[in-house]
Order: C-alpha cells, then structure tokens, then sequence
C-alpha cells in the first residue's frame, strides 16, 4: 500500500503574526485596564471621550429667526465698527433715585475743578427735588415710576443711557443709585474708566433658584436656559455696548414680557438678569463679569448690608478699596463660591470705584475723610 500522505508544512504569513499579536496586545490592555478606559482610549488619547473611544458629537445647531438674524447683524456691526473718537471724552454719571439726593455735597466734591470730563444725569422716579450743588441743577431727565423688581427698573437705565447717548463726548456711562459714593479722587476714576479695554457689567451662571431657576421657558428660542446669567444691577459700560442696549428690542422684550411678578409672587428681576444675559451672548470677551460698584452681601439677607454714621471709617473705605479679587457666591444647596481676580487691561488692579449703601448721615463723615484723605484712597 501507498505510505500516506503528509501535509507539507505551511510557514505562517506575515499577516497572521500581526494580528495575532494585536489580538494579544489588546487582550492584555482589556486585562489591565478594565472598565476604567479601553486601549484605543489608552494609545489614542485625542479620541476618547469619557473613557470610550468615541467620536465627538456634532455641535447643535439652531436657525435663527429673522428678528435673530437682523439683530445680531446690528450688533456685530456695531462691535466692529470702530466709534469717532472724542478730542475730550467724558464720563456720564446717571443717577437712579427716587427724588433727593442725600449725598449731592459729597459728589460735588468729587466732580468740582473737572467740568470738561463729566456730565450729570438723574432719573427721579418718584419726586422732583431742587438740586444745590451747580452740577446737578438742572440735569434731571424725564422720568417714570420705578418698581424694585419689575421691568420699569430697566426702564429707567435705558432712558438715562438714551439721554447720555445724545453728548457724543460721552464714552463711559456709569449707573448709580442715591446711596452711592465715590471711593477715590476723580483723576483715579477717570483715568480708569477712560481707558479700560472692557465693560463692567456683571455676570455670572447661578444654576441656584434666584438665578437659573428665574429662567422661564417662553424666552425660547431666542434666550436658551444655558446663556441665562445673573448679576448686580449697577454697571459701567463703554459706549459702544450702551448703543447695543439701544438698539435691542428682541431680547429685551423677552424680559419684559416672561421676566415679571407673578400670582405666585415675583419670580425674576429683570434689572439683575438682562444685561448679563444679554452681553453673555453678544460680546462675553467684551465685559469685565464684575461691577466697579461694591455691594456688601455677606449677611445673606434680601438686601446688601447698610452703613451707618459708626461704620464709616477711614479703615473700612481703605478695606473696601484694597479688594483686588471678586467673589461670586450661588444660591444653590449646598452654596458654591468661584473668586476671580479682578483684571483691568492685562493687570490686576483693586475691583472697586464706588460703594452703596450709605444711610444719608453719614454725610458729615464722609466729607470729613475725604477733607483729609483728597487723594486716591
């Protein structure tokens, strides 16, 4: 009988070593790795997303609608535009007041001997009142019945904003209230309102009930609950972004009509809310996220911390004039504290140029310490 037959032996291609190898090297990787991320993620770090080699998901993309799309071309245009340049610009002081203004010698102080590089605006929503002091007669503009937490607040800025806008040596339009005080001499304000590269406008995300909780879904699709932010009412803004609040209509009527009291009590406050939200989405690199206005919050009250005649020190004005950092606190449970230096053109610089809320007397001593310190604090 014929032997039998044998298979003649086969040299193993070069591919099936490759494989098997890689087979073995992720069987090792899967072994030594588990669950915490797989080996491509482990080898190809740029590709893995939570562990898993993945993809990245396409960004959501939304049509805008025409009123969108209009107001956003304006808004650009205006950003990019480069605005004519004053020979002799100016701050605009717009005071929101009820009617009197306790600290009218205070701020004449302040103003007198610089005539050239301020002007005077009051809104005096409940009384009208005669002015002493030569920089404030006359100066009150036409005004309307303010509501705390209700639409009219923003009302109100905007016409002292309109009326500022008209004085086309105006360049810095500051808000203030008839607490207010000024916390340095005028050279130290002017100089760094004039020349700052931003707005200060404050604005932070408060995912706590008092701010994204605020958020009412009919501001859709314009206002998206993730650009919703928060922030203090009392802002300085270049001129550039207060003729931006002039030209909106779009977003600001979503305040007005979804940002309001309600039966259930008031559930947002729009003067706290639509500037932040509004320069969020259209120029975030162009606001500072702070106000040069300090308000005391840290008694955890509805309303800031007061001062009386017994507070008002030289240390106290020193203290809150040295702060070179801002603190933003939520209202979440538990609370979450960010603290963020506080930058003007390149260079950490203390945050603050005003402060509120000063009861009227302490008026004299208030005069006293600027009698004595009437250079920068």
């Amino acid at each position: 009988m014929p032997g039998s037959r044998q298979r003649p032996c086969l040299k193993p291609s070069v591919d099936i070593v490759i494989l098997v190898s890689l087979v073995s090297i992720f069987a090792f990787g899967a072994y030594v790795y588990p669950h915490r991320t797989s080996l491509l993620c482990y080898i190809f770090s740029s590709g893995c997303v939570n562990g898993a080699f993945e993809r990245p998901l396409p960004v959501a993309y939304r049509e805008l609608t025409d009123e969108e799309t209009a107001t956003r071309v304006i808004m650009k245009e205006i950003l990019k535009k480069p605005l004519a340049q004053s020979k002799n610009p100016k701050i605009a002081f717009m005071f929101l007041t009820p009617g009197s203004l306790p600290f009218e010698k205070l701020w004449h102080k302040f103003l007198d001997g610089h005539d050239d590089r301020f002007s005077i605006y009051v809104h005096a929503s409940r009384e009208k009142v005669e002015r002493a002091s030569p920089h404030f007669i006359g100066r009150d503009i036409r005004s309307e019945k303010v509501a705390w937490g209700e639409i009219s607040m923003v009302d109100a800025e905007k016409r002292l904003l309109a009326n500022a806008l008209l004085d086309p040596n105006n360049q810095h339009f500051v808000l203030l209230s008839e607490s207010c005080i000024p916390l340095h001499d005028f050279e130290y304000i002017y100089n760094y309102l004039i020349f700052t590269n931003v707005s200060y406008i404050d604005c932070f995300e408060d995912p706590g009930p008092h701010g994204t909780g605020r958020y009412s879904e009919h501001m859709l699709p314009e206002i998206e609950k993730k650009d919703f932010r928060k922030g203090s009412q009392w802002f300085s803004m270049k001129r550039r972004h207060a003729i931006i609040v002039m030209a909106d209509s779009l977003y600001y009527k979503k305040f007005k009509h979804y940002c309001k009291r309600t039966k259930e009590g008031p559930n947002c406050y729009a003067d706290e809310h639509y500037f932040p939200t509004l320069f969020h989405m259209i120029d975030p690199g162009g606001i500072a996220n702070w106000s040069v206005t300090h308000v005391d919050w840290s008694e955890g009250k509805w309303h800031p911390k007061t001062y009386r005649t017994q507070d008002v020190t030289y240390e106290l004005l020193r203290n809150i004039t040295s702060i070179d950092e801002i603190i933003h606190i939520t209202t979440t449970v538990p609370k979450r504290m960010t603290l963020r230096p506080c930058i003007w053109n390149g260079v950490k610089r203390p945050c603050h140029l005003f402060a509120r809320k000063f009861y009227p007397e302490t008026l004299g001593r208030l005069l006293h310490i600027f009698s004595n310190y009437n250079t920068a604090l």
